[in-house]
């Protein structure tokens, strides 16, 4: 087949006395018909390319659905009297949200069928779920077209009525105050996608009668509403990448002023948990890694902060979940995560949960119940599928709830695990988590796929998956890198692989391909790799800097053109992004910037196979990135590997929103993998 050639529309473009020529500037424009007529003739071209796997296709989506329990139930939760869980039916796409009063043998009470509501919709998901503290009201968000902009409702839990009062362009986040009548939600800028606002809804009202309660002017800042676990607090946050700022007041006077817990200062993150007459902060304030603090409500100066958990340069203070007789810490030290437990009234009472598998991740999960010795806590690693425990803090003993079940048998000694490092130029060790089946034979010949994001500080730890079990039953190993730019390793992981040091992230990635291949997991004609958003943006740099590593590459909705974009400020999340890539405004960072930016740096050369992914209504990153890309590797590469690009034009950033349908993308991600490595069934 002969691939789709995106026409030439010279764009020059001129910064800090630079110049760049986009000859593909023209595809930023989704009502330009002649732009959806590329994107579709690009899909034809993959689907052609493809149609010899279709049955393999097709057969390997039934294989990760046939491994779904279908009709299945969440581990309930207490709140006030009520148990709150969702459900599956099988054959249906979306949760049903449910509740029991008093005990789980009373009458189920549903509170929304999602496949009833997203009946005539090509994409539905339903957010920020908020019950009244009467029980009587729940609130709740749609977004039906996936750029992440909920419409926000109000149903009356006691008639089953809707409410036809709603209101447009919210964030998700909705918070009652303690008279059941006050709402408290975030809004977004239209164009930006900013959350910008906080504004108070009074039932009975229309929308244009809400109240602005706070607006946070600074374009490099979101903004969001929460609840104390106690409910007698109600907070703002407003946060940028390296600061943040949190307000509160009583939950009990809706009508009163926020409060600023701490005025803001340039590198200062912290966040507020409430524990009776004090607020618990955790701060990396002259603390890298974080603290813990506590300081008596009222106080507004953080010179006042009396510290409850020092600094340690070895271990990161991930985050904290408050109890009546425990405060629970939740930790990470080695680049594995940890389960602090800690008595308000017994100094002695300090320990870690105890894991033993090499590469896992555990951490505190749904915990609303503030009065109770019970930690629910969730497990699981490469090989051991999602478990949930109560753990009873005072006695010890452990109770596994629930293990995500693998329909058709999965037997976790037939698979082993791994955690290996690889060295990268500069000497740090970078942790690499691997899987693979034990009957695998580990060789040159082996096929491996590498995943990769490293990037905002967020750690690809390791997790099981039921669809993951497609490769690896078919002989590939699976691997994560955890590279700079997440959190594993601290802090500094973070700070190390970003901004000027951003090319640490990619470097890092080729290291840990490198090793995989000394070490004699692979060889570079059988290893894959794989990341989305800025995982894209790490793809889109290794096929830049290192084409020879790699058979094939998967980019998820990648995040490619960074220059273009973090000049654009019109463009959703490029403000609030500085303080991750740099402003290219400033020329020290635009020229580093470029020297990395994918789209910039393409070049006449041989590149890999490559299957490129896209949302026509992606949020996070837009459609235009991808396409660009994607039309000037056609343009420019030597090789005759494949090049493919998928757009889902009724979808965003995280594809299809029911529980099968996007599995279908995994589906066509994994046997394009499957049919380079000549895997045929």
């Amino acid at each position: 087949m002969t691939p789709p050639v995106a026409k030439k529309i010279e764009k020059t473009l001129v910064t800090n006395g630079d110049t760049r020529i986009d000859n593909y500037y023209w595809l930023n424009d989704r009502t330009n018909k002649e732009v959806i007529k590329y994107l579709e003739d690009e899909n034809a071209y993959t689907k052609g390319m493809m149609a010899h796997t279709d049955d393999f296709k097709e057969n390997l989506f039934k294989e990760m659905v046939s491994r779904i329990k279908q009709t299945d139930l969440s581990v309930p939760y207490r709140i006030r009297g009520y148990w709150y869980y969702n459900r599956f039916e099988e054959g249906k796409e979306y949760p049903v949200y449910c509740r029991k009063k008093g005990n789980l043998e009373a009458k189920e009470e549903i509170l929304l069928d999602v496949n009833v509501l997203a009946k005539g919709n090509n994409y539905y998901d339903v957010t920020g779920l908020s019950i009244s503290p009467d029980n009587n009201l729940l609130a709740y968000g749609v977004d039906n077209v996936s750029r992440r902009q909920y419409t926000l409702y109000v149903k009356n839990l006691s008639t089953g009525e809707t409410y036809k009062e709603t209101v447009a362009n919210t964030d998700g986040s909705y918070v009652w105050a303690a008279d059941n009548k006050t709402l408290f939600y975030d809004v977004k800028d239209e164009e930006t996608l900013r959350t910008y606002l906080i504004k108070k809804h009074m039932l009975g009202t229309t929308s244009d009668k809400d109240v602005n309660v706070f607006e946070e002017k600074d374009v490099t800042f979101n903004c969001g509403v929460y609840k104390s676990k106690s409910e007698e607090y109600i907070f703002i946050g407003s946060y940028s990448t390296l600061t943040s700022e949190v307000y509160y007041m009583e939950a009990k006077n809706p009508d009163g002023e926020f409060k600023s817990v701490a005025s803001r200062e340039r590198d200062h993150l912290y966040s507020v948990e409430q524990y009776g007459t004090d607020f618990y902060i955790t701060s990396n304030k002259n603390a890298p890694n974080f603290k813990l603090m506590k300081t008596a409500i009222g106080s507004s100066s953080a010179d006042s902060w009396e510290e409850v958990i020092p600094h340690r340069k070895d271990v990161l203070l991930d985050g904290i979940d408050i109890f009546k007789n425990y405060l629970v810490v939740s930790e990470r030290e080695n680049g594995l995560t940890q389960i602090r437990i800690i008595s308000w009234n017994d100094k002695k009472v300090d320990f870690r949960l105890k894991f033993q598998e090499p590469t896992y991740t555990a951490y505190s999960s749904i915990n609303p119940d503030f009065d109770t010795d019970l930690l629910r806590y969730s497990y699981t690693s490469l090989t051991t599928p999602n478990s949930i425990f109560d753990y009873n803090m005072t006695t010890g003993e452990t109770t596994l709830l629930k293990q995500q079940e693998v329909l058709g048998g999965y037997d976790a000694s037939l698979y082993k695990s791994e955690r290996v490092f690889a060295k990268a130029g500069d000497g740090t060790l970078i942790p690499i988590s691997i899987v693979y089946k034990t009957s695998t034979a580990l060789s040159a010949e082996t096929p491996l796929l590498l995943y990769g994001y490293g990037s905002y500080g967020a750690s690809m730890d390791a997790y099981f998956s039921s669809v993951r079990l497609s490769l690896l039953d078919r002989g590939f190993v699976f691997a994560i890198a955890h590279i700079r730019g997440g959190q594993e390793m601290g802090r500094q992981w973070y700070e190390d692989g970003k901004l000027l040091k951003k090319k640490n992230t990619f470097t890092d990635f080729i290291s840990c391909a490198e090793h995989l291949i000394n070490f004699g997991y692979t060889s570079p004609q059988h290893l894959y790799a794989m990341g989305g958003s800025a995982g894209g943006l790490l793809m889109g740099a290794i096929v830049n800097m290192r084409p020879d590593l790699f058979q094939g590459i998967v980019a998820q909705v990648p995040f490619v053109d960074v220059v273009t974009t973090m000049l654009d400020e019109s463009i959703p999340l490029t403000t609030g992004e500085f303080d991750e890539w740099g402003n290219p405004k400033d020329p020290v960072y635009y020229d580093y910037m470029k020297s990395y930016s994918p789209y910039d740096n393409i070049e006449a050369k041989e590149y890999p196979n490559m299957l490129v992914t896209t949302g026509l209504h992606d949020s996070q990153v837009q459609y235009w990135e991808p396409a660009k890309w994607v039309a000037k590797l056609r343009d420019l590469k030597t090789d005759k590997n494949k090049l493919l690009l998928y757009c889902e034009m009724e979808a965003g950033h995280g594809g299809k929103s029911g529980r099968f349908e996007r599995l279908k993308e995994v589906a066509m991600e994994y046997v394009f993998l499957l049919d380079l490595e000549g895997i045929k069934k």
